[in-house]
């Protein structure tokens, strides 16, 4: 039986060149004491993994070594990426984290129980050549009297899966990062709670950190549908706003979806309710398209199985140290 770090037939090893040609075309080279690249990812059901480099019509699930190989050379292009929708079985994550390699590191929250939970976890992974945990692991939950206001967009229960925050260094900065995966919900009213109260939450503890000079930057699957519907203006609310280079970036695999704004990574900019980021921003953001460079025999929806129906985003931000003591 083959395992993930085995050398791949020639196929594979064919479809890894020509996704690494594009990763480096389009994703900015990690460059020390310069820059800090960020990212965010929900990867489709990603739990079990077939022992194959080619699932077959009777495997399940469908995702394959193959595809694991895909997802982890993407991964590897960042300094830290934020997972949504890690399952309970964390095989294929293990096995993503083989083949990162030995100065990678993971955290994650246990799965989040209940029906809405979706058997959900939420995760981190990082190059510990370039990021450091600096301490911080915290799941965010709600003060009881949030719940209890006549607001229409106000959060009447806790978060269906509960918002995870983790805080790394990177060339002495620190910053917290927040990710999180909004429940869908039977209507896209039912989002308002759960993002109006991410917002107040973020700006809160942002002028709680603000003294300390740390950056908070939102980032997930936020399940809003279109730029300014209800939805969005509830997640911007308090001063929240994704860079502009992500407006028009598409966010899954799928035509359908185009102009939808699911995924985001969101910060307090200038005139907000809540202190600006400290870190450096130059506008350098995007997202990542693998489609029609990696596994050419399947068709879209095949596709969403064995790597994601979402795209990963990623801004990128500057370390320098003369930038920050000008």
């Amino acid at each position: 039986m083959p395992k993930a770090t085995d050398p791949p037939p020639k196929y594979v090893r064919e479809d890894l060149a020509r996704l690494r040609a594009k990763l480096d075309e389009e994703i900015p080279s990690k460059r020390l004491d310069d820059n800090l690249l960020i990212g965010t990812w929900n990867i489709r059901a990603f739990g079990g993994l077939t022992d194959k480099w080619r699932a077959g019509d009777e495997d399940s699930p469908k995702r394959d070594l193959a595809a694991l190989n895909c997802i982890a050379a993407i991964v590897s292009r960042f300094d830290v990426m934020a997972l949504q929708e890690v399952r309970g079985d964390l095989r294929a994550l293990r096995h993503m984290m083989d083949l990162l390699g030995d100065h990678w590191g993971m955290i994650l929250t246990d799965v989040t129980e209940g029906k809405a939970g979706n058997n959900e976890r939420l995760a981190f992974v990082f190059d510990t050549r370039r990021v450091k945990p600096s301490g911080l692991a915290a799941e965010l939950v709600v003060p009881p009297e949030w719940l209890e206001r006549d607001a229409a967009d106000t959060l009447r229960e806790q978060f269906a899966r509960t918002p995870y925050a983790v805080s790394f260094l990177a060339s002495g900065q620190t910053f917290i990062l927040v990710t999180l995966h909004v429940k869908w919900g039977k209507a896209p009213k039912d989002r308002l709670g759960e993002l109006k109260g991410i917002a107040e939450y973020m700006a809160k503890w942002a002028r709680d950190v603000h003294s300390w000079h740390h950056n908070l930057i939102a980032l997930g699957d936020f399940n809003i549908d279109r730029r300014d519907d209800p939805a969005y203006q509830a997640f911007t609310s308090t001063g929240l706003k994704p860079p502009p280079a992500l407006d028009d970036a598409p966010r899954t695999i799928f035509a359908g979806d185009k102009g939808n704004f699911y995924d985001q990574i969101a910060w307090f900019g200038a005139g907000g309710k809540a202190p600006e980021l400290t870190l450096r921003f130059d506008g350098n953001a995007g997202y990542f398209d693998f489609v029609g460079t990696v596994l050419n025999h399947l068709d879209k929806t095949e596709l969403s199985w064995r790597i994601s129906d979402h795209y990963p985003l990623w801004a990128e931000f500057s370390t320098r140290t003369d930038e920050r003591t000008a």
